[in-house]
């Protein structure tokens, strides 16, 4: 059901280890062929291209692609009481913990009379994508609204494919998390479509939609497919970004006294959202990893999404990785740069503390990466496919800009007016240095 690659007795530099890993391949590239003439054709005909779009892909042509406020309040009116209860609970801690998050401004005083100060100003509209594939996700809203709303975002859009079944309108409980959270601007548009849309706005077609059905935003965000992903590739630079999201993975680095039903309860979790989803089991107890192997085979046969999560696990992104001690794991784990990074070994907080690449990590047997995709507070966005090893995931930091105020006086330009001069100069400036001298 799951490879085993064993490291035991071997000396890998850093390149020879990431060969030696396992990662779902996902071809962005090749993608971005597809996606390019979905994102022009939405840029050149907006809202009459969303509709033939939706039909093509979702099966279904909205008659109204912005959802009407009506359609949110009924949707949560109808909301389940123990959905809408825990939808509220994570609001809360989502919300208590990115609060936390916002940097403080700062002002210098380099100099007397010379001062540099610095800001953090919010973008001014995003666009949140919420899949809405092989599942849906209303728990992405909440990840990507709250983040925005803290950071001071003054308009938000969120868009999600039209389902089929309910006549092109998203998923119920995604628009009623979308009305809880304050966020009256949802879409019923999916895939690369919906990025094409945020990036360059969309004409209206009919009286419903008006002449602009969406504005443009400053920044995209939300977890999708590679077609999602290649979109958002193409549209960076038009605006930002919080990254290519692929294929979600779980590493899980466990000694031998782990408990093999927890791992390979949390491999299975992983394992379900994506055939191509990674799971991988980083371990030096051999006992352990034949353990996790007969617990996956009993677990898997009673999982509700057993096809699925056999493809992943069976997948050549999917393994068990035998190392020679914890000390040679962390080596490991720390190359692969998990989306999610779970430890389950002795003293595990302070092996935590030495990870160095993951999107999040999450620590001890009570830590389970469900918690984070729901009810821990922190981000469930996080980079994938080892993008953590140089960003991080979701947050308030994703829709800040940090602008620099530069206040000098007139004597303490002058103190360094000479000196840039000289600098001006050096780089054959003259007329920098000549910007300076004519102010006194």
């Amino acid at each position: 059901m799951i490879s085993r690659i064993d490291l035991r007795g071997r000396t890998l530099s850093r390149r020879e280890l990431l060969e030696e890993l396992p990662r779902a391949e996902v071809d962005v590239e090749h993608a971005g062929a597809t996606v390019a003439p979905i994102i022009e054709d939405v840029r050149a005909r907006g809202a009459a291209a969303l509709r033939d779009l939706a039909e093509r892909f979702d099966g279904v042509r909205p008659a109204a692609l912005r959802v009407p406020g009506e359609t949110l309040s009924r949707a949560v009116a109808d909301l389940d009481p123990d959905v809408r209860a825990a939808l509220e609970e994570t609001i809360a801690r989502v919300r208590r913990v990115h609060a936390a998050q916002r940097p403080a401004d700062f002002t210098v005083e380099v100099a007397p009379g010379a001062q540099v100060r610095q800001r953090w100003i919010p973008v001014r509209r995003v666009g949140l994508y919420v899949p809405g594939g092989l599942a849906v996700y209303p728990s992405s809203v909440v990840m990507n609204v709250v983040a925005a709303q803290e950071a001071g975002v003054g308009a938000l859009a969120v868009a999600s494919p039209p389902q089929k079944d309910r006549d092109g309108l998203p998923d119920a409980v995604v628009m009623a998390t979308c009305a809880l959270l304050g966020v009256d601007e949802v879409y019923a548009v999916g895939g690369a479509q919906a990025v094409g849309m945020f990036a360059y706005g969309a004409a209206g077609e009919t009286d419903e939609d008006g002449a602009t059905l969406c504005e443009p935003v400053d920044v995209v965000t939300g977890p999708g497919n590679v077609y999602v992903a290649a979109a958002k590739r193409l549209v960076r630079g038009v605006v930002g970004i919080d990254a290519e999201a692929g294929p979600t993975e779980i590493a899980i680095l466990a000694d031998g006294g782990a408990n093999p039903v927890h791992v390979a309860a949390d491999l299975i979790s992983q394992a379900e959202h994506d055939p191509l989803a990674a799971s991988v089991l980083v371990t030096p107890s051999v006992e352990l990893a034949g353990a996790v192997e007969s617990k996956l085979v009993d677990l898997v046969d009673t999982t509700f999404h057993r096809t699925r999560v056999t493809t992943s696990l069976g997948g050549t992104q999917s393994a068990i990785v035998l190392v020679d001690d914890v000390e040679a794991g962390l080596e490991v784990v720390n190359a692969y740069g998990a989306e999610h990074l779970e430890i389950q070994t002795a003293d595990a907080a302070r092996v935590a503390e030495r990870v160095t690449s993951a999107g999040a990590v999450f620590v001890g047997p009570y830590s389970p990466v469900s918690l984070g995709d729901y009810m821990a507070g922190s981000n469930h966005v996080l980079p994938t496919g080892g993008c953590a090893h140089f960003t991080s995931g979701l947050g308030v930091h994703s829709f800040l800009r940090a602008v620099q105020v530069i206040e000098y006086d007139a004597d303490a330009l002058a103190t360094v007016a000479g000196r840039i001069v000289a600098l001006a100069d050096a780089e054959g400036l003259p007329a920098h240095g000549d910007a300076v001298r004519a102010r006194f």
